[in-house]
């Protein structure tokens, strides 16, 4: 089959081997793929991977339990044991033995094909654009700060950084109903925000008077921990989206001053983000910037990388 490969650079294979399908798995043919900051890292050396690259998709079943073959679907990420302390305790996301597709211990999604347990599968309503439920996985992550963190009409709450995720949970944060602000250095992103009603601050006019109750950082890099928590007050909450290759020195003297509340916060709940898009409660399609297909698939990653567009998408199979 065809794949998007990383070992020692990222590379277009025609001929990657056959997936084979483990018990209780389905083989879920590719329709559609997005290219996610996680992806531009691991190409870095984050998590140490090699193989199949990309983990947000929407795809149809073609093998596996009767009750899915045929069925349109998006695919939670973490492929646990099912079976362990911490599964059974139902933190199965946080198996000490699970596998992730795309990230580690599993090939990943920019292909022909992409095997997952069939527990993780959700389908996909009828109303829902393939276009649209390819952003499932990071719209389910964006739900996941409002699931872990309490946030009232009240709140002073902060996004920092208006990437992909960032603009994400900035649409969340801001069906709350909360005082909230959008930091980022992009004009492109800043505008997104200004024309969803979410006041967009950049950060050279940025000043930090450490006022607000939630910072979420999703800039994917370390200066944005030092904004973030430059912004937050005494006794906020912090919460931290962001994952990258490159070591940093951080200085977490403020956190310990301050008492700031950290959580560390990654995938969310698949149920919240597909009504979400069904009730077109979340505007997906203006991220999108282009569309490639597979066979392009290094170009794609290389224009992900640049500041002039949001959202890159693969097209790998037509429905």
């Amino acid at each position: 089959m065809r794949a998007l490969v990383f070992g020692q650079r990222v590379s277009f294979v025609e001929a990657y081997p056959d997936i084979e399908v483990g018990d209780g798995e389905c083989l879920v043919r590719v329709h559609l793929a997005g290219i996610c900051a996680t992806d531009l890292e691991i190409a870095k050396g984050y998590m140490g991977f090699a193989g199949v690259l990309g983990h947000e998709f929407v795809g149809t079943v073609e093998s596996g339990p009767r009750d899915w073959r045929g069925r349109r679907v998006v695919s939670e990420i973490n492929c646990p044991c099912r079976k362990c302390d911490l599964c059974q305790a139902g933190l199965a996301n946080h198996c000490r033995e699970r596998t992730v597709v795309g990230i580690s211990g599993r090939d990943g999604c920019f292909a022909d094909q992409v095997a997952v347990p069939a527990e993780n599968l959700h389908a996909v309503p009828e109303g829902i654009s393939d276009e649209e439920a390819v952003f499932v996985e990071p719209l389910a992550a964006a739900y996941q700060v409002v699931r872990q963190c309490s946030i009232e009409a009240r709140s002073r709450v902060a996004v920092v950084g208006t990437g992909r995720l960032g603009l994400l949970v900035a649409q969340v944060l801001a069906a709350t109903g909360c005082r909230l602000v959008a930091v980022g250095r992009n004009p492109a992103t800043l505008l997104f925000c200004e024309k969803k009603q979410i006041q967009p601050v950049s950060t050279r006019e940025l000043v930090a008077r450490q006022d607000h109750d939630v910072v979420v950082e999703c800039t994917g890099s370390p200066e944005g921990l030092k904004i973030a928590l430059a912004m937050l007050r005494p006794r906020g909450t912090l919460v931290l989206k962001s994952t990258y290759a490159a070591a940093a020195a951080l200085d977490l003297a403020p956190v310990v001053v301050n008492e700031i509340n950290v959580l560390g916060s990654r995938c969310g709940p698949f149920p919240d983000a597909l009504d979400a898009l069904a009730r077109r409660q979340i505007d997906v399609s203006a991220m999108v910037s282009r569309t490639f297909r597979l066979e392009r698939g290094v170009e794609a990653l290389e224009a992900a990388r640049s500041p002039d567009h949001i959202k890159i998408l693969l097209r790998i199979n037509s429905p």
